[in-house]
């Protein structure tokens, strides 16, 4: 053995042998049942971070059932990602003086995938790196034709159901990403603004939205609120625009909040639209999608929401509208891209009833059909998200992603709503009404960026027409005419990701998926227990009528040493694969497993990496003494000295203790490795290593092994290579290399050498 460990000279040559050999790929053996996990699939475009690098206890797993005997399955793939490959290509295009809205929606995917395209490969190549066994033969991304042809019939037997409805509702809306976002999907922002007190003529109004006033169409107050009560009924007057608005009384209005008067506003806030439907208020937008005003006086109309702000409050001074103005903490909604400040939108959309599909997979956890751990702290989470579940709006107003496969005649549909670019470039949005005859339904489709259709449109899912054929070649089953459009909608990312157990596996026919599926265990971020999680338990027994997984795991977060989240903005970012150059694979891994608890924060610094590529360091020094000892007592083979066995002669009393302890360290290692304990786990075999193996017994026997006892010697491989066996799923890299070097029965690889009982 060299003098030191090199790490950048064993890991690319070890991984390219496992990966030519097939250790990765399992063969179907219906005489053994198999262990199954697929990988939460990055970004197929993006590098790896800290928190990828936990797929590390994915491949412990993995590696364990391998060396168990199971066939065992890790299937890889890769994420399109929809908004945020689409905002980070959106970053790119700035750079240039570009934006999305320059491109139709063709161009636009096309560039994107080009971008996509290039850099597909790096979290593939990246996660080789760390050392990963993932069967590369059945790599999957999520555009795959095949993935989203599933995808699509998904949708069409979930609208056969009668469980797809289009809604117009308050959504979530990100004018600069240009889509709807989930609750879930947003942060929420502690910020300081300022409260306006405003004069209604009957009554005092506070608001820390004076911009849209416009918008208005009632006063609110507290039913027991005495201040109002003889006023309730009567009229309030919308300073700058005179408009007369009714007076009214509910229960959601906070009488301690400001002048105890909210300004109603159904069009742009939550509270107000459910307050509105109760009453059955009208409906005024006074912002469009781009963040712009409209439906205000022409010297408003068309400026940016804050900008608005400025020049209204200008006005009111001049009126006299304004009372006052108060300091005031409160919580705004911003997109979690870009952190631009979400802006409540009534728009149509496309939702799934989850309820239906949410009482099975509630059922499926209580029952015991898939186990959440730790049980203690994520079973709570998973049943208060999934027994107050909402309907799930799966429309997204961005290009890259599979499109909704619903199509609309403009004919029947005149007042569908279509942005699109003339053949000059220039960027129209009109009403067809007003566009028919304008523009010829070629260049409308040549050009087309986008379309909105009133939540009563008619359409037509086409069955599978529209994917098989030109659009140009549709007809209109009511009609007979043939400009129809596809929606532009595209799906939400989770309704794809969500259904990745079945797509992946070749569900309903492969044998894949009759072998494979349900899968064994699903390790993830707990912060998508509901995103992704949950979905794939409702998709899973809704299409097959089983869980997808057993078992699901849900690891911890990874922090700096300070006990933040790692972010760019920071300047905290430790990068996996830097630190895996520096230290050594086997360093990162082990830095991520050792000491973590389950579910808590992964602290990762530099000394700790450090640290960790220390025992690697000490695991292949302990090999150089066991190998140099032979030397020292003159043997010139290593078969001069027996494989140990319990009744062999010599054996002193510490010897069989170490052999005593060696057997209660992989009966201990094996029953936490099943538990999910990978802290214990790793504790264990590196104090065991480190203090009761090299410290005590290394330190007793040198006298023994430099004279050449054969039964010292024998019982320092065996318990090495036990502890190599039961270091491996942890470090492989050293373990594998070392492995190549030293005396043993077995001539497999370590890889697939068999777990020691």
């Amino acid at each position: 053995m060299d003098k030191v460990y090199n790490h950048k000279k064993s890991e690319r040559r070890i991984y390219e042998m496992w990966e030519k050999s097939g250790y990765f790929t399992p063969k179907i053996d219906k005489s053994k049942k198999p262990f199954t996990i697929l990988l939460p699939l990055p970004n197929a475009s993006d590098p790896m971070h800290m928190g990828h690098a936990l797929f590390t206890i994915e491949d412990i797993l993995v590696r364990w059932h391998r060396m168990m005997g199971d066939p065992t399955l890790w299937l890889p793939g890769g994420d399109h990602a929809g908004i945020e490959t689409q905002y980070v290509f959106e970053k790119h295009l700035a750079k240039e003086d570009q934006s999305r809205f320059d491109f139709d929606r063709n161009t636009l995917y096309k560039m994107i995938s080009e971008f996509v395209e290039k850099n597909k490969d790096i979290n593939r190549d990246q996660m080789k790196h760390l050392g990963f066994s993932l069967d590369w033969t059945r790599y999957h991304y999520s555009l795959e034709p095949e993935i989203v042809e599933k995808v699509l019939e998904t949708f069409r037997k979930l609208h056969s159901d009668g469980l797809i409805y289009r809604g117009e509702r308050l959504v979530n809306y990100c004018t600069k990403c240009g889509t709807a976002f989930s609750d879930l999907e947003i942060d929420h922002v502690e910020e300081t603004g300022s409260l306006y007190y405003l004069n209604y003529g009957s009554i005092q109004i506070a608001t820390a939205r004076p911009e849209t006033i416009f918008a208005d169409v009632a006063v609110g107050v507290n039913p027991t609120d005495k201040r109002y009560k003889n006023i309730v009924g009567k009229e309030a007057v919308i300073p700058l625009i005179n408009r007369k608005i009714p007076i009214i009384s509910d229960d959601l209005v906070k009488k301690d909040f400001g002048t105890g008067a909210l300004k109603i506003t159904p069009a742009h806030d939550p509270a107000d639209y459910e307050i509105g439907q109760k009453h059955k208020l009208p409906i005024i937008r006074s912002i469009d999608l781009s963040g712009r005003m409209i439906n205000v006086q022409e010297k408003y109309a068309g400026m940016k929401i804050l900008k608005a702000r400025e020049a209204v409050l200008d006005d009111l001074k001049i009126a006299g509208s304004l009372v006052k103005i108060e300091p005031l903490v409160h919580t705004i909604s911003s997109c979690y891209r870009c952190k631009t400040t979400i802006e409540p939108m009534l728009m149509p959309q496309w939702y799934v009833k989850t309820k239906p599909l949410a009482e099975p997979a509630i059922r499926a956890v209580k029952e015991g059909k898939t186990k959440i751990v730790p049980k203690k702290r994520f079973e709570k989470m998973y049943f208060r998200w999934m027994e107050n579940i909402t309907d799930w709006n799966i429309s997204r107003q961005i290009v890259w992603g599979p499109r909704i496969p619903a199509w609309y005649c403009l004919d029947c549909n005149p007042n569908i709503e279509i942005t699109f670019l003339d053949k000059n470039g220039g960027k129209i949005s009109r009403k067809y009404t007003e566009l028919k005859g304008r523009y010829t339904f070629a260049e409308i489709k040549g050009g087309l960026q986008s379309l909105t259709a009133p939540v009563e449109s008619e359409y037509s899912l086409n069955d599978k027409a529209g994917q098989k054929r030109p659009d140009a070649c549709i007809q209109c089953e009511k009609c007979g005419g043939k400009n129809i459009l596809q929606e532009t909608d595209t799906f939400d990312t989770w309704f794809l990701s969500g259904q990745w157990p079945v797509t992946t596996l070749g569900y309903p026919d492969s044998e894949d998926f009759k072998y494979f599926y349900p899968t064994s265990v699903l390790d993830t971020l707990w912060d998508i227990l509901f995103f992704w999680v949950a979905r794939m338990i409702m998709f899973g027994l809704y299409l097959t009528g089983n869980v997808p997984f057993k078992v699901t795991h849900m690891h911890a977060r990874v922090v700096d040493e300070k006990g933040q989240k790692m972010s760019k903005s920071k300047g905290n970012v430790i990068n996996p694969i830097e630190m895996a150059d520096k230290y050594g694979v086997d360093a990162v891994r082990m830095t991520l497993i050792y000491g973590v608890s389950q579910g808590s924060d992964v602290s990762v610094s530099d000394d700790k990496i450090r640290a960790m590529r220390n025992f690697a360091n000490k695991i292949w020094n302990i090999g150089r003494y066991i190998l140099g000892s032979f030397d020292r007592a003159g043997y010139k083979s290593y078969e001069d000295v027996p494989l140990y066995s319990p009744d062999m002669e010599g054996l002193t009393k510490e010897d069989k203790a170490i052999v005593k302890d060696l057997k209660k360290l992989i009966k201990s290692v094996t029953e936490n490795l099943k538990k999910f304990r990978f802290d214990f786990a790793s504790e264990e075999i590196y104090q065991f290593i480190w203090h009761r193996f090299a410290d005590e017994y290394l330190e007793y026997s040198k006298e023994r092994a430099g004279n050449g006892d054969k039964a010292c010697l024998s019982i320092l491989f065996h318990v090495y290579k036990n502890c190599l066996k039961l270091l491996h799923p942890f470090m492989p890299f050293v373990t594998e290399e070392i492995w190549g070097q030293i005396p043993k029965a077995e001539k497999d690889p370590l890889i697939i050498s068999k777990w020691p009982k």
